[in-house]
């Protein structure tokens, strides 16, 4: 704050195309002005800011006079993927979080594979991930069969939560994660019930909900837009809207992803490069072989693990491609001042 004495700490509790809403507390939030480099288009050149580098919903600014913010203030976590497109780039999710809730339906909207990338996402972010699995009240919803086809991630050491989310007494079950001064952030698809929890946790109908399709069970994205919303446990929620495609960053660890136990067990293998198909030896195979492993996990893991080590490259040739570009502006300033004179 030293070069801004007479700004005021803020922190982002929405974001919006247009620009930020900010609060000071736990009262109405305010629109501020950003700084022209964050409202750039990405494929600006001169002062451009990596998406990743601007604010978002959970960080903390200095805004000066009430009105336009001077500052980004250092993060202690941030949730991140790969954004969609053929080029590379990270979209930030949330910022300085301390639990990630990952809702997953007990309808058709249940699907291990997909918790397992959430895990990878946001495990390695500094936050703490919890599991929770919505719609236990649904006819047919089997809460206990979930927990047990979800067992190799609770091994790991992430708890699992089954809630009916129009109910508060179940929905308590939460609130061991929630203690004051707390952040937590909501992702899943849409239709796995984030706002219904959120608005269960708040006693009020405060964010809109909507019913999912009978025949896949995906719902429509009623929340359109990231916001932080504080609760009267004292902790503060972050609600976002639904993620269809979750791509890697590059900077994911698969052990960070609940697949710490797969990593052991390749160590194991007779070969170092084993490819764990019908290699002698293969410790992963005996472990699928006596039922100790998930053959479905297993092939998830070979899927993510190929998909980080390409987001992996891809940043790797951004890094590159970013320092390559200042060496070259550092050559040319320094042949400008040789010939003119340091100006």
């Amino acid at each position: 704050m030293a070069g801004h004495p007479a700004a005021t700490p803020a922190r982002i509790v929405e974001q919006h195309r247009s620009g930020y809403v900010v609060a000071t507390g736990p009262g109405e939030g305010f629109t501020v002005e950003s700084l022209p480099e964050w409202q750039r288009p990405a494929g600006y050149r001169k002062g451009t800011v990596a998406p990743e580098e601007r604010p978002a919903v959970g960080d903390w600014v200095l805004v000066e006079d009430g009105k336009r913010i001077v500052a980004l203030l250092p993060r202690r976590s941030a949730i991140k993927r790969g954004a969609a497109g053929e080029h590379y780039k990270q979209q930030l999710i949330a910022a300085n979080v301390d639990v990630v809730f990952v809702v997953c339906g007990l309808d058709g909207d249940f699907n291990p594979r997909r918790i397992e990338r959430y895990l990878l996402l946001v495990q390695g972010s500094g936050a703490q991930v919890v599991v929770v699995l919505t719609k236990a009240d649904k006819p047919g919803a089997d809460a206990d069969a979930a927990r047990d086809t979800l067992a190799g991630i609770e091994a790991q050491g992430v708890a699992v939560v089954a809630v009916n989310a129009k109910d508060a007494a179940s929905v308590d079950a939460l609130l061991p994660w929630l203690p004051p001064g707390d952040t937590a952030v909501l992702v899943g698809s849409s239709g796995a019930g984030k706002s219904t929890v959120t608005n269960t946790l708040l006693g009020t109908e405060r964010m809109k909900t909507g019913e999912v399709r009978e025949h896949d069970a995906r719902g429509r994205h009623t929340t359109t837009h990231r916001a932080l919303i504080p609760l009267p446990s004292g902790a503060c929620l972050i609600d976002t809207p639904g993620m269809r495609e979750l791509k890697p960053t590059g900077e994911e660890e698969l052990a960070d992803g609940g697949f710490a136990d797969i990593q052991a067990l390749a160590e194991q293998c007779k070969f170092r490069d084993c490819a764990h198909q019908k290699e002698p030896g293969c410790a992963v195979r005996a472990a699928i072989e006596r039922g100790e492993l998930d053959e479905a996990r297993f092939g998830n893991y070979l899927k993510l693990k190929a998909e980080v080590a390409a987001a992996a490259d891809r940043l790797a040739s951004r890094m590159a491609d970013k320092q390559g570009a200042k060496v070259q502006t550092r050559a040319l300033n320094k042949r400008v001042e040789d010939k003119y004179g340091k100006r």
